[in-house]
């Protein structure tokens, strides 16, 4: 929808633990106002992906009413996080040899390479989500961009991301049920980390961790372009599943026990110092060891974190880290994760803080990947723009947002 002011503009986030919403105006291609926020507790999701779409349907399209309504205004379009388990990616690379008589790049020796490049066929099944260039590369260097400059062959190499066809589907048709077009698809971690990270933290690299209720979404940038991304099916719910078993309480006093006294590290020294399990002297309420519940989020935490580092494997070094381990989602908020982080990967690590240009009232984390979302689909189409895009000229003069 299109307003005096510009277009209006709406992120989505499909989560396990919450649905959030935002419209953005975009002005001008210059500037992007936030006007409306919705937030639901997510119903109907399990680790990212649908599994009651009447569930689903009804929490978010509560929460795109709700933004709506505070927006003032109705959405025509929707640029949709995507997460769960079911996504995949791999790196595919082409060489074309430069056609010109002097050997020169022109547009057409980089639109070759870029085709051939993006050519390999998905299993069956399978949906493309991103298709995210490497720099090219002619005569073995790398160059930002080759055209105008004198060689004989060009290499370029894409990370396509991908996911199955019915999950990614189901998200679409939750949005769609409210009368929206789903017009750009995100990768929840390419959302967080563009927001989190500066130009500076990618080219000396970083990873960026968004541990939610059922996923965490990784993304690790090496020389400024992103090296690998995922999605693994362990999140803040496991915490709280090994509290429940450990403890021998129920779902939601573990939840409760989590919020309250867990930790990624041990602190209390005291073994025989005690927490309340509700705390309000009810039938059932009783005294446990406050360490016990620490040994167990920190236990959990730490295979969380190690589950990363394997599922990276020698993609990840630390000497390619040099801006560390930047944490978000619900799961970071966990006292003592940023030093977890540390231990496990071996570079410094920290609470991704939003920039400055987000209100006070959008920094807290559950935001990062919908905001995140303005953020990388404006600045890829600035940087990369790719005619492999769902809708070319989708972000046409808006480019100067972030740039």
């Amino acid at each position: 929808m299109s307003s005096n002011n510009g277009r209006i503009v709406g992120a989505v986030e499909i989560g396990t633990s919450k649905i959030a919403v935002l419209v953005g105006e975009i002005a001008h291609g210059r500037s992007l106002n936030i006007i409306g926020v919705g937030l639901a507790q997510s119903r109907g999701v399990m680790k990212g992906e649908v599994v009651d779409y009447k569930a689903v349907c009804e929490a978010t399209h509560h929460a795109l009413e709700m933004a709506e309504s505070k927006a003032g205004t109705r959405l025509e379009e929707v640029w949709l996080a995507q997460t769960g388990g079911h996504l995949d990616g791999f790196y595919n690379e082409a060489s074309v040899n430069v056609q010109s008589s002097d050997n020169t790049v022109t547009q057409l020796d980089k639109e070759r390479v870029c085709t051939l490049a993006q050519q390999k066929e998905l299993p069956a099944g399978r949906s493309r989500i991103h298709a995210i260039r490497r720099p090219f590369c002619l005569d073995g260097r790398a160059v930002p961009d080759p055209e105008h400059l004198t060689g004989s062959r060009l290499d370029v190499g894409y990370w396509m991301v991908h996911g199955q066809e019915s999950k990614v589907s189901d998200n679409i048709h939750v949005v769609g049920g409210y009368h929206l077009e789903v017009s750009e698809l995100v990768l929840a971690s390419l959302a967080s980390g563009s927001l989190l990270t500066t130009t500076e933290d990618r080219l000396h690299g970083a990873l960026v961790l968004d541990i939610g209720k059922g996923v965490t979404d990784y993304v690790l940038y090496r020389e400024g372009h992103v090296l690998a991304t995922g999605v693994l099916p362990v999140g803040g719910d496991h915490l709280s599943n090994d509290l429940a078993i450990g403890l021998r309480v129920t779902a939601m006093q573990a939840e409760a026990l989590k919020l309250r006294w867990g930790r990624a590290t041990v602190q209390t020294r005291d073994k025989s110092e005690k927490v309340w399990l509700n705390g309000d002297m009810s039938f059932g309420d009783r005294q446990l060891p406050k360490t016990a519940i620490e040994m167990i989020t920190t236990a959990r935490t730490q295979e969380l974190l190690e589950v990363v580092m394997h599922k990276l494997g020698n993609k990840f070094s630390p000497e390619h880290c040099g801006a560390g381990v930047i944490l978000t989602g619900g799961t970071a908020k966990l006292p003592g994760i940023a030093d977890a982080a540390t231990k496990v990967f071996g570079v410094q690590a920290r609470c991704g803080e939003s920039p400055a240009w987000v209100k006070d009232e959008l920094k807290d984390p559950m935001f990062s990947t919908v905001l995140g979302i303005y953020q990388f689909g404006l600045r890829a189409a600035h940087e990369h723009p790719s005619p492999a895009r769902r809708k070319p000229g989708l972000f046409s003069g808006l480019t100067k947002i972030f740039s």
